[in-house]
């Protein structure tokens, strides 16, 4: 796989009256979201597929902050597939199409612009709308026996990545996770208690357990995901090896994609993308 070329699957918006995400700013979303994250994920989705193809009567892709389907790159005048989209056409292209595909916002018009333009590329799509918290229990209880499920979790921000969204999904037998965890929120605004107390949800606990006003802002991020990842260790996963740090145009880290299973298979296929030929990005 390292060394090959990879097309990012692309389409022209099936709906191009709906909603499209263009960043915080109204000017685009950085050019790492689509060289890089969606990317990795469809390369990861692909990687897969022979697995996927074996012995599993149904395919979910779970997404509880799809966004509205749909994005614009800073500086570019068409706009691109969202994640959602992009985990779906990649199945499609790799001939393991999902069977499911649940998405969710607590935005109303996002999460119904995702459905639409999912559900006009032909994905078998229902809508969730509401904080991901609410939304994964009716995703979890909609799973049908026999699923193989993939969760695809990227927050806008590390304080609304609770961890009961992970510790639901956990439940499920056959499950693998993406999730975009966010570096840039732990750099800012956690000079007082009350402002490290946002961060409670992602990583129960964590205050007790990190002396948080001994460090420094980097030792403290690196602290916080390393409470994290134990966390999730005791979910029962493994984490692929390779978690890139995503940096902006001005090299802040932004985030980091880890990959997370109970399996050693997505693990090794998420490690041998990480290093692919985006790897010079990291």
């Amino acid at each position: 796989m390292r060394g090959s070329k990879f097309q990012l699957p692309l389409d022209q918006d099936p709906c191009p009256h709906l909603l499209v995400e263009k960043g915080q700013d109204g000017t685009g979303v950085g050019w790492w979201v689509p060289e890089i994250k969606h990317t990795l994920l469809a390369k990861w989705i692909d990687g897969t597929k022979g697995a996927r193809r074996k012995d599993w009567r149904h395919l979910v892709l779970i997404d509880p902050f799809c966004g509205p389907g749909r994005i614009q790159v800073k500086g570019e005048p068409v706009t691109r597939p969202g994640g959602c989209a992009v985990a779906w056409l990649q199945s499609q292209k790799s001939a393991v199409p999902f069977t499911h595909v649940m998405v969710g916002d607590i935005s109303e018009e996002r999460a119904l612009a995702a459905s639409e333009r999912l559900g006009a590329s032909g994905a078998p799509v229902k809508a969730f709308v509401g904080p991901a918290s609410e939304t994964v229990q009716r995703m979890y209880a909609e799973v049908p026996p026999g699923a193989l499920v993939l969760a695809y979790i990227d927050p806008y921000s590390l304080a609304v990545l609770s961890f009961d969204i992970i510790e639901r999904l956990a439940k499920l037998k056959s499950i693998d996770f993406a999730v975009h965890f966010s570096m840039y929120d732990m750099l800012r605004n956690v000079s007082t208690e009350f402002e490290r107390a946002r961060f409670d949800a992602a990583a129960p606990g964590w205050r007790s357990a990190i002396d948080a006003p001994s460090l420094s802002n980097a030792q403290l991020k690196q602290e916080f995901f390393s409470y994290w990842m134990g966390l999730i260790g005791g979910l029962g996963f493994t984490f692929s090896h390779e978690m890139p740090l995503i940096r902006n145009e001005g090299n802040s880290p932004v985030y980091r994609l880890a990959c997370f299973s109970r399996h050693p298979l997505p693990n090794r296929v998420w490690a041998d993308v990480a290093k692919s030929d985006t790897g010079s990005l990291f």
